[in-house]
């Protein structure tokens, strides 16, 4: 069943089934139609995500178990609700103490039935996992290692013995084990099993593998042909060795009326393969669309330029977009993923060496080829016919200028080839092609969300999951067109605003964004605190007041911390795992005693000077989200303002605020949408509608099925400024309308935009029917 709206609910032991179940009541009078739900199978104890999971045959017990979910269906049920269930086949938790098919693996080796679960080269490993988990060396830890009950314990963490080493000393059973356990810091060169990004703590999954697929999939499969899941959310389908592929198993397995969308990040213009079996993405690429509305085009430039002078030196702090990104890049494959990259080469030093056409092609060069190439897949993965389009000549042109010697370059055509599927179709060439697509996600989404966004920062609301930063202002016209895309080949994709991993709430982005509008009162505010309150550095100062301002009321406990995330993820000068301790307490400091001190009052101030045109962000945002096309997908909380910045603040457990306006509006809109499906659904239409007069460029405006109007005010500050609305106006269809939120007033033909926006910056109307 398509659901007309999904409202997204973090569950973790803190917020179980039974507390959601608690919650429908009050959701289904919101007007959501299934609640979504995060993953619900088992999982490592005591996580608050759950996409480490440890057993694809269970629902997570600390949740309360397969019962508690049956019985939150059968609520939910009760209300009108379905549930959507958030799935995880790409990876697994690589913990042997919760992970049984890890631990056989690790006990029996490469003849365990386990073993094929994982994507291993027991090759490179010289016939053994590495498990890079130590705190130290391991010559360091031997005194923290003990045998007992069958045994090996370091601290808290266990691994199973090969059978006959229980009673050799201690080097000696070590050596004889099926995996080598080593210092954390070895994951980076010498991982020989593929993970979740350069998260060594996940272990990938080989669902590819009939077998495997089903295992792994046998529950949840029963859950939705039992009727107690509807739709699925698929986690990170970049991951997969073959996404099409798996999707086409997942469809066949589940049923042609289970909703399936897929948290696949588009890039610019990249659309979703057609041939997939879903209904489209998750819908970070309705966000960046949405959000970039309510971008002023030459102030966003003027902000650019601000930062320049501001956060200079000039390069990372200070640059442009894209040499950012492709720096980030450059350090990302070189650094966190030089063991994919050594894998990757390998791999294409076998088949060069097997073929005498293809022989004499230094391993260095092949593996400056795989860097050079990997860094210029301007998407996160290339997919089919068209991966050419990603891997241009010119890509290749560019990676051979690289290469000091032009004959070494030739290394190029080869790698270029390889990926495109040029060279044959062998088990290595297979595999080739495969890791390089899994690796060139794992790149963009390290190097772009994880660093380039923290380094890159003129307006930090742009810094999004899918987003464009250094194009950040969406056009009127280009909104209509993606819109009317959607409902001609996606009407039932995903759309969202706020999820579990955007790094800043909608709300808060909202109100950053409005700086686009006024750069010139962003630089004196900075010029005022910078004079009081000057941070260890130019950049992170820009970041912090512009995350202040975003949370309104700037508290240490919250912003502290998400500081502190911001400059270890951006290395520029301190990192996750080289932290420069004193940087980070002057970040600490500069924090509690600026920002989130005593000059919490000059960020307060402009706050409520700008108010009313956060205002109209905020709700023009909310109800073009829930009333273009597509499922929109509400996370916990955002039915009223929703102030969050990254994980673990987005995640906190769902709670039932007090309604505000944006509830109001939210109701609404809902309702419409869960009691005239025809109009928003797959058999509705879209129109762009265009207002006229001086200020008709600060109305978008949009019908559904000739029967619902959205009109929203774009750049409310700029409108002021030019003197508001004048003779503006928007001509509606025919008919008669009422205002869907208060049903208090009624419009027909033309009408000023004056009146339109006399209540509130956003109008929500619906046709009466004739009589």
């Amino acid at each position: 069943m398509t659901p007309t709206s999904t409202y997204r609910l973090q569950i973790q032991p803190d917020f179980p089934f039974s507390a959601a179940g608690e919650a429908v009541p009050h959701l289904a009078s919101l007007g959501v139609s299934h609640l979504h739900l995060s993953p619900v199978l088992e999982a490592v104890p005591g996580s608050a995500h759950g996409y480490d999971v440890t057993d694809h045959s269970r629902v997570r017990e600390e949740l309360g178990g397969e019962a508690g979910l049956r019985e939150l269906a059968r609520t939910a049920r009760a209300h009108g609700l379905g549930l959507v269930v958030d799935l995880v086949p790409n990876h697994m938790a690589a913990a042997p103490r919760h992970n049984r098919a890890l631990w056989e693996v690790l006990r029996e080796g490469p003849d365990s039935p386990y073993a094929r679960w994982f994507d291993i080269d027991w090759t490179a490993g010289g016939g053994k996992v590495l498990l890079p988990v130590l705190g130290g060396r391991i010559g360091d830890e031997l005194p923290h290692f003990r045998v007992a009950d069958g045994r090996l314990r370091h601290g808290e963490q266990e691994f199973p013995l090969r059978a006959g080493t229980e009673d050799l000393p201690l080097p000696e059973l070590l050596d004889a084990q099926w995996y080598r356990l080593s210092w954390w810091r070895l994951a980076r060169t010498e991982l020989n099993y593929r993970r979740f990004f350069t998260i060594s703590d996940l272990i990938g999954v080989r669902v590819e593998d009939p077998e495997v697929f089903g295992a792994t999939h046998g529950k949840i499969v029963e859950l939705v042909r039992d009727g107690v899941v509807e739709g699925l959310r698929i986690d990170h389908p970049d991951g997969l060795a073959d996404p099409g592929a798996y999707l086409r198993e997942l469809r066949a397995a589940t049923g042609a009326d289970c909703w399936i969308v897929v948290e696949k990040i588009l890039t610019g213009e990249e659309r979703l393969p057609a041939r997939w079996p879903v209904a489209g993405t998750t819908g970070y690429d309705a966000l960046r669309r949405v959000d970039g509305l309510f971008v002023d085009e030459p102030g966003a430039a003027e902000l650019t330029a601000l930062y320049r002078r501001f956060a200079g030196p000039a390069g990372d702090r200070g640059g442009h977009w894209e040499a950012t990104a492709r720096r980030a890049a450059y350090k990302v494959v070189t650094h966190e993923l030089a063991a994919e990259v050594a894998h990757l080469t390998g791999t294409a030093a076998r088949i060069c060496a097997a073929e005498p056409a293809l022989r004499d092609h230094a391993p260095w060069a092949l593996r400056a080829a795989v860097r050079e190439l990997l860094i210029r897949v301007p998407v996160y993965r290339p997919y089919g016919t068209g991966a050419d389009d990603v891997l241009t000549t010119g890509a290749a042109r560019e990676a051979k200028a690289t290469y000091s010697v032009p004959e070494e370059a030739a290394a190029v055509d080869v790698v270029r080839d390889l990926a495109l599927g040029r060279l044959g179709d062998g088990p290595d060439h297979r595999a080739f092609r495969v890791r390089f697509a899994q690796t060139s996600s794992a790149l963009r989404a390290k190097s772009v969300e994880d660093t380039a966004f923290y380094r890159y920062t003129p307006l930090i609301s742009a810094n999004e999951v899918g987003g464009e930063p250094g194009r950040p202002a969406v056009r009127p016209a280009e909104f209509h067109a993606y819109c009317a895309r959607l409902a001609r080949d996606w009407p039932d994709t995903g759309t969202v605003l706020s999820t579990h991993d955007t790094k800043r709430s909608a709300d808060v982005r909202a109100r950053i964004a409005v700086l686009s509008e006024c750069p010139q009162r962003w630089a004196k505010l900075l010029a005022d605190v910078a004079a009081r309150a000057p941070g260890p550095d130019a950049h992170l100062a820009w970041t912090a007041w512009q995350t202040a301002l975003g949370l309104g009321r700037a508290d240490a406990d919250r912003l502290g911390p998400a500081l502190l995330k911001s400059v270890r993820e951006a290395g520029l000068r301190t990192s996750w795992t080289e932290p420069d301790e004193a940087y980070e307490r002057a970040v600490t400091d500069f924090t509690a005693g600026g920002p989130a001190g005593e000059q919490a009052c000059t960020v307060e101030l402009l706050a409520r000077e700008l108010a009313p045109y956060i205002r109209a962000n905020t709700l023009g945002a909310a109800l073009v989200h829930l009333t273009m096309p597509g499922v929109p997908d509400l996370y916990q909380d955002t039915e009223r303002e929703y102030l969050a910045l990254v994980d673990p603040d987005n995640r906190r457990p769902f709670t039932e605020g007090p309604p505000d306006e944006k509830t109001a509006l939210t109701r609404a809109a809902l309702r419409l949408r869960r009691e005239r499906p025809e109009v928003f659904g797959s058999s509705g239409t879209y129109e762009p509608l265009s207002a006229s007069g001086p200020a008709a460029g600060h109305c978008l405006a949009f019908c559904r099925s000739g029967e619902v109007v959205t009109a929203v005010t774009r750049l409310s500050l700029r409108l002021a400024e030019t003197g508001g609305w004048g003779d503006t106006s928007l001509t509606l269809p025919p008919g008669r309308w009422y205002d869907g939120v208060a049903g208090d007033r009624e419009f027909a033909g033309p009408v000023a935009a004056s009146e339109l926006f006399a209540d509130r910056p956003v109008a929500l109307l619906v046709r009466r029917p004739e009589r």
